[in-house]
């Protein structure tokens, strides 16, 4: 391994599993986003996480505006 600070190899081991190697949480592995959370912590609310069990385009319809027909 590369020198790191102090602070940084803390950071690191947060992450690390019993077999020294980068772990993440259940739903931050399936995720696309760089915001990954360690397999220890407990992961209350995700503002980019939207699962498959939620109404779909729930989130959709809170984005936008509604616009009315014009006749």
């Amino acid at each position: 391994m590369s020198r790191m600070s102090k602070k940084r190899r803390l950071e690191l081991s947060f992450f690390l599993n019993e077999r020294n190697r980068v772990t993440y949480n259940e739903l931050c592995r399936k995720c696309c986003h760089d915001c990954k959370q360690s397999f220890r912590a407990v992961v209350i609310e995700c503002p980019k996480y939207l699962s498959k069990r939620s109404r779909k385009g729930a989130r959709k319809k809170e984005t936008e505006p509604e616009t009315a027909e014009i006749p």
